[in-house]
């Protein structure tokens, strides 16, 4: 049923919330107290993610991880998470409270490590793989870890930092001889991936973990002074893997149909990951759920367009996504009509803005696929709106509304909330926001009160609640006292056709302050010249909000690794543009 059927939506989002929050219903909720304030909680969400690796279990021989020519399945995965977890324990002392550092590309040890660490009650700390030497050297100091464990690149390039720690064990994966130096080898400890069938069956070792319990570490990614450390509890985690849930729940609801019951004989489910595992989207939102639900995880060592849509049709992929950029990519590539993809049912995305022709793009390459994206921060622990399906075909340039356990405002630069329609900062509060950030009290404060996060994004929210989100606010310009909302800007960029990409960066502008302009990546095989673009863009936009400059290229648009353009580079770049 779609979205232009008269008899669409059957019930209201907030009917569709209560009915599935309601008292013994899967996503029944209460009121937990946390950290001295009433938060609304989901009652039946899994206490601690010791608890959802039991979960794993249950899915035995069927593949869970695949990486190139390897394979591993969940039973082989078990015996390779209990065996660490115990090397963990014994000889390296870890128990709980402790910190573990993480360095890995996306390789099957990265599962591996991040359930054996925190089944024990440690902290893991997976610190960003495209980090150089001294940054990652920062990570470990900040998060004060006892244990690191890396890859063989990474551990190379950390050899001349890691004697600034005192460790208690330094554990390379996938290393050369050279590379290896004096740490221990992974496959020494556990064995290769092809090893993990033939280990002995053992038990994890004893732990006391609550919900409220420390868990993660993830470093945000800041584009001014040290990268903080949001510090994720079990809870955060849990509460995502179940909001996960009930976004596809939802859809049915609003079409008046009953969500399908899950069963262990459903057909397996088998999903692309495309972006970093070191970030919440990756492993909250993919890593947890897929181990959960018990489908197929297949990873690239790195992102390559037409290596992934070999991998969509060999593996018979029914879900991809991660970031726009992604999906334009796929949709983009000259070889797209080459493959057999009838199997994708699902294109998802968030960490970055989404044009409205996006949508439209994806459903006309993949007629079966119901795209979606959400809204979410390392501090909310990934999600925090959801728009899929219908919901997402009729407000394509929404991120969707709040998940029923999480509370949002939009307020105005005193803090007082603004009314519907009104463009104001995002606040958050719910079981999803983190404690706050490792070891620094004076950030915490500054961006948490009394429960809420400050999100530091400009948003307006309609009055069913849907949420616009317009720019950061650190990064809208303000040309002559106007405020331009990059977001706008890049969204009439992508309206056309020869645009695949698109970032607005400021100019300084000695008199207004600074001016509009924009980068742009073309589409393979097309071309446009920037009066062309800018007469595109003044069209549909106010004349001030035209930029006055714009560079095409036709090489991807440089971002970090959670998918978010790099910015102060471009704004450089472009500063040569400067007048008045």
């Amino acid at each position: 049923m779609s979205a232009e059927t008269p008899s669409w939506p059957a019930m209201t989002i907030e009917e569709a919330h209560a009915f599935l929050t309601a008292p013994g219903a899967p996503f029944e909720m209460e009121s937990v107290n946390i950290r001295g304030i009433d938060i609304r909680t989901y009652k039946n969400a899994p206490a601690t993610l010791r608890d959802i690796f039991g979960l794993s279990e249950a899915w035995g021989d069927r593949d869970y991880m695949v990486y190139e020519d390897e394979r591993v399945t969940f039973a082989q995965h078990t015996k390779a998470v209990k065996k660490f977890a115990n090397v963990l324990a014994e000889k390296y002392g870890v128990k709980k409270g402790d910190r573990v550092c993480l360095i890995m590309r996306n390789y099957p040890e990265w599962s591996v490590v991040f359930w054996a660490t925190v089944s024990l009650g440690a902290i893991i700390v997976p610190l960003n793989a495209w980090w150089t030497g001294p940054e990652m050297d920062y990570g470990i100091e900040d998060s004060g870890s006892c244990v690191v464990i890396a890859d063989g690149r990474k551990l190379q390039e950390l050899e001349p930092h890691i004697y600034n720690h005192d460790l208690r064990g330094l554990i390379g994966v996938r290393c050369t001889d050279e590379q290896l130096g004096r740490a221990d080898r992974f496959e020494d400890l556990v064995g290769a991936t092809a090893d993990y069938a033939s280990l002995p069956d053992m038990d994890l070792p004893p732990a006391d973990i609550q919900p409220d319990d420390d868990m993660t570490i993830f470093y945000t990614s800041g584009t001014t002074g040290k990268p903080k450390g949001a510090l994720g509890t079990h809870r955060n985690v849990s509460t995502n893997l179940m909001s996960t849930l009930l976004g596809g729940a939802r859809a049915f609801m609003r079409r008046g149909e009953m969500p399908p019951t899950p069963s262990p004989d459903d057909p397996q489910r088998a999903m692309l990951i495309s972006v970093p595992l070191f970030h919440a989207t990756g492993c909250y939102s993919i890593l947890v759920p897929v181990l959960a639900g018990g489908a197929k995880m297949v990873m690239m060592y790195k992102w390559e367009v037409e290596e992934a849509l070999q991998i969509m049709e060999r593996e018979r992929i029914n879900a991809f996504g991660g970031v726009p950029a992604i999906a334009w990519q796929v949709l983009e590539s000259p070889n797209f009509d080459k493959y057999d993809l009838s199997c994708v049912e699902s294109v998802s995305y968030g960490g970055a803005p989404a044009s409205a022709e996006l949508v439209r793009r994806i459903k006309e390459a993949f007629p079966n696929v119901q795209p979606g994206q959400g809204y979410g921060l390392t501090e909310t622990s990934a999600i925090t709106t959801q728009n899929g399906a219908e919901d997402y075909l009729n407000r394509p340039d929404s991120a969707g509304v709040a998940v029923p356990v999480v509370d949002l405002k939009v307020v105005d630069t005193d803090g007082k909330e603004v009314p519907p329609g009104d463009v104001g900062e995002l606040w958050i509060k719910g079981p999803n926001v983190v404690k706050g950030y490792w070891n620094k009290p004076d950030a915490t404060a500054k961006s948490f009160e009394d429960g809420w996060l400050k999100s530091g994004d400009l948003v307006r929210m309609d009055d069913e609640g849907f949420v616009f989100i317009l720019d950061r606010a650190k990064d809208m310009l303000i040309r002559g006292g106007e405020n331009i909302y990059c977001v706008e800007v890049e969204d009439a960029l992508y309206n056309h056709p020869a645009v695949m990409d698109a970032a607005v960066v400021g100019i300084p502008h000695k008199v207004l302050g600074e001016e509009v302009g924009a980068v742009v990546q073309l589409a393979p095989g097309q071309t446009a010249t920037q009066e062309e673009l800018q007469s595109h863009v003044s069209g549909q936009l106010a004349q001030f909000k035209v930029p006055i400059a714009i560079e095409t290229q036709i090489e991807p648009l440089e971002r970090n690794a959670n998918g978010k353009i790099l910015k102060p580079p471009l704004r450089e770049r472009m500063a040569k543009y400067s007048r008045g």
